[in-house]
């Protein structure tokens, strides 16, 4: 069993010059962000990763101890708190030094497909931690593949660099820990998964945002930080990004415009649909819903590129209906907000003029926000009352205008949208706390 064996405290700061710092290891590089007091930013920095098809913990570890040696000498002695969020599913083995001892095992990675099934036979229906890229699979797969006489703790990404500056292992926070069979509702490890062999090396799990510990003497003297300086339970890099949109209130609903169209909604209810690849996290007392579709601006970018859809917006009317019934896909299949991997991209007719092709493809895209919200819904979400954008599309005022007739709520656009940003809020704030 896992019991709390860790004090997650620390000494406070009096310091009248706080900084909060945040770190987001992405799938490209690594970003810190620093914001003061007043939740403005005073720092930015960027590492790109030499390789990203072989990342590895020396990569990770190297980049947060650059970016840590560049903060500026005022900033690293007011250090009051930092968070980190990184890749969810991206899980390693370390011992008790917090040296891994297997190499990591990316989020994409799908090396556990026979412990994938063998969890299904174990798990509820439709559990979030049956698929072969999940933590849960993973951890069967490492401790099945490793020696491990040495072996003392099974950390997710940002729980692994988080005790890099903090010295103590073991800890973990409910949204990372989600993949890996955390119950974010009874906030537990089930039953089922503590039976697992070797359960003994998964993490104790607190919120994100929760107090951890002070940073080591190590990391204090060596990158001349304060040594009062808190590290608090990180997140995921996804669900920073949408602390980063400023999003707070039940309904209100942050829709990513990249390359996919990707949907989270603030809900008092939890919703899970296996079906449509929808779940939730939990965010402080509300659940976080989310699905994604197919579809996005890579549809977009197959005929056109971005200036020319600039161009080619300016000329659109966006309170005018087009006459144009696409379903806008880069490919055969859709998840969410249609379940069917068979649907086929509705793209035909095509007008001669671009101009008309390109305002039906914006609806059609508007149109599947719209469904996607509408089945947020009806699995029983709360009713979408807002809705902040987030990605490259975001910068199109012509789509917005024709998204925000489909959606008939109101529309902005989010100040910040890197997840650096969220981890720096998440550090300053503690424990999401949201409105009831």
């Amino acid at each position: 069993m896992i019991t709390d064996t860790y004090e997650l405290r620390g000494r406070p700061l009096t310091s009248h010059m706080e900084s909060y710092l945040g770190l987001d290891f992405g799938t490209s590089g690594a970003r810190v962000c620093v914001v003061d007091k007043a939740e403005t930013i005073i720092h930015e920095d960027f590492i790109a990763y030499t390789n990203t098809a072989k990342q590895s913990h020396l990569i990770w570890r190297n980049a947060l101890h650059t970016l840590l040696k560049r903060l500026p000498t005022t900033i690293a002695a007011e250090l009051h708190s930092i968070a980190i969020a990184a890749t969810s599913a991206t899980v390693l083995l370390c011992d008790k030094e917090l040296e891994p001892t297997t190499p990591a095992l990316l989020y994409f990675d799908n090396h556990a497909r026979a412990e994938s099934e063998q969890l299904k036979q174990l798990a509820p229906p439709g559990h979030i931690a049956c698929s072969a890229s999940s933590g849960l699979a993973k951890f069967l797969w490492l401790t099945r593949h490793t020696e491990l006489s040495n072996v003392a703790y099974f950390l997710h990404q940002a729980d692994w660099l988080a005790s890099l500056l903090t010295g103590l292992g073991g800890v973990s926070d409910y949204h990372n820990a989600l993949k890996s069979g955390y119950d974010a509702e009874r906030l537990c490890w089930p039953d089922w998964i503590m039976h697992l062999p070797h359960a003994h090396l998964l993490p104790q799990v607190v919120a994100p945002g929760a107090s951890i510990t002070n940073v080591s003497s190590f990391v204090a003297q060596h990158f001349k930080i304060n040594p009062a300086c808190m590290v608090h339970a990180g997140t995921t890099d996804s669900i920073a990004a949408f602390i980063a949109a400023g999003v707070h209130e039940p309904g209100s609903a942050v829709t990513s415009l990249g390359t996919t169209m990707v949907l989270k909604l603030l809900s008092k209810q939890r919703v899970e649909a296996e079906k449509y690849g929808v779940y939730s996290h939990r965010f402080g007392n509300l659940w976080l819903a989310g699905g994604a579709s197919n579809a996005g601006g890579g549809v977009l970018r197959q005929y056109f590129n971005d200036q020319k859809i600039g161009e080619l917006s300016q000329h659109i009317d966006p309170v005018t209906n087009s006459p144009l019934d696409y379903y806008p896909l880069p490919r055969l299949g859709e998840r969410f907000p249609i379940n069917n991997p068979t649907l086929a991209p509705r793209l035909t007719p095509r007008p001669a003029d671009d101009v008309l092709f390109l305002h039906g493809l914006l609806q059609g895209l508007s149109r599947i926000e719209a469904a996607g919200y509408t089945k947020l819904a009806e699995l029983g979400a709360s009713p979408l009352k807002s809705v902040t954008t987030v990605g490259g599309g975001a910068k199109n005022k012509v789509w917005r205008k024709i998204r925000e007739r489909m959606l008939g709520v109101p529309l902005s656009v989010a100040e910040y949208t890197e997840s650096a940003v969220g981890a720096a809020l998440l550090a300053k704030r503690g424990l999401l706390l949201v409105k009831p």
